[in-house]
């Protein structure tokens, strides 16, 4: 049966939203927005997997931005060595920050031409400079050249692939969202002599949190709790992350599923099992019979909550991203993928994305694509951090071409 792709029609209005009423605004990477503020989207995963249709979207790039969320990785070497690029422009400037003021590493040539590495850079006065010739003094001497060994973007990739020391340094990206999904640090508060509480910093004294392992045991142990939440917003360490997160939480829901939803799935899923023949005034237990076939009980929704959307190229990762993390956590726990919701606060098209919104819009949309089965790990291994990119695949995803457009970071 054809299901009606209603989430490209979303897409496609909201596109047309920003367009038509959008306010025009300035933004951190200088290129300029039209943005509205507030909008929800919705999908029922029944109708497909919600990968957008109206243009051709990278799924092997976004699956493995999942799993590096999931593995509680902040360093972008896992993203390089398994292709996907989309964090490189944020480390690469990451790098030119730090690097441009750090001249450990580079080459100096004195006036005389004698030249020397330098070795350590004096942490008060920043012109003693500690070389292989030895500490010099470059102050006032503008004979002295220091040839500063900045790599390009193209560079610095190919680096963080070969060179697993460079990668440990520059690769990092700070606290951003692995790192608070999966070990969030909650520091100790302590009681003060005169009765108010104070924070002493001790690198010993720290708990971490893992907020994934803890949402999956309360989905088994306690699915009805109102509680069910993921935080990506630690504001004790945004000043930490290159860049803050944008969709910064997500919170899941589960219910009971009817005995007729209960039997679709089976259907569905177990096509071959047969179903019982009910005898006369015998008392027929529903979950007797399912509990064999290991039929889930419960559907689990997701809706996650955005600060900032990059409505042209980064909201349909978001969507797939959430979408195949519902999925991941329904197998974990054995319920049935329900609702995907999309909570969006500055929802905005860069000027440079306008027509290209535009030439998507014009698009007819097509079904939507399945996800096929994947494994569940179980047992002595972390079923999260078991997944590989190459456990996702997805049946009759048919699209349109990809559209091009800047990156603006």
């Amino acid at each position: 049966m054809k299901m009606t792709n209603r989430l490209d029609k979303q897409y496609q209005e909201l596109l047309r939203d920003i367009i038509e009423y959008g306010v025009e605004k300035q933004d951190r990477t200088g290129t300029g927005t039209k943005s509205i503020f507030g909008y929800t989207i919705r999908h029922n995963m029944k109708n497909g997997f919600p990968l957008l249709t109206t243009k051709k979207m990278a799924w092997k790039t976004m699956v493995t931005e999942l799993l590096w969320f999931l593995r509680g990785d902040t360093n972008i070497k896992f993203l390089v060595d398994n292709g996907c690029h989309i964090w490189d422009g944020d480390a690469y400037k990451n790098y030119l920050k730090n690097h441009k003021d750090n001249l450990i590493g580079c080459t100096i040539v004195l006036s005389n031409g004698v030249s020397a590495e330098i070795t350590a850079q004096h942490n008060v006065n920043r012109n003693v400079l500690i070389t292989t010739k030895g500490r010099i003094n470059i102050e006032g001497d503008d004979t002295i050249t220091i040839l500063n060994d900045t790599l390009t973007q193209e560079e610095f990739i190919n680096k963080i692939k070969t060179d697993d020391v460079f990668a440990k340094k520059w690769g990092e990206l700070g606290p951003i969202y692995g790192k608070q999904w999966r070990k969030w640090t909650k520091k100790k508060m302590y009681l003060s002599t005169d009765g108010s509480w104070e924070h002493i910093y001790d690198e010993t004294d720290q708990t971490i949190i893992d907020q994934i392992s803890i949402l999956i045991n309360d989905l088994k142990t306690n699915p009805d709790s109102r509680r069910l939440m993921v935080n990506a917003w630690n504001v004790g360490e945004l000043d930490q992350m290159v860049l803050p997160p944008c969709h910064y939480g997500f919170q899941v829901y589960t219910r009971e599923l009817s005995g007729v939803e209960r039997l679709d799935w089976m259907k569905k899923n177990r096509p071959k099992t047969i179903l019982p023949m009910r005898e006369p005034n015998v008392e027929f237990s529903i979950d007797e019979f399912f509990r064999p076939h290991d039929v889930p009980k419960r559907a689990i929704s997701l809706m996650w909550n955005q600060r900032s959307v990059d409505t042209f190229l980064g909201l349909p990762f978001n969507i797939a991203s959430y979408g195949l993390l519902l999925e991941i956590i329904a197998k974990i726990v054995n319920m049935v993928p329900d609702e995907l919701i999309g909570n969006l606060g500055d929802v905005h098209l860069y000027s440079n994305h306008i027509e290209q919104a535009k030439e998507q819009i014009g698009r007819e949309p097509m079904e939507l694509p399945t996800l096929n089965q994947f494994p569940t790990y179980s047992g002595t291994r972390p079923s999260i951090e078991s997944y590989v990119v190459g456990d996702f695949t997805l049946k009759n995803y048919q699209s349109h071409p990809s559209i091009k457009a800047p990156l603006s970071n």
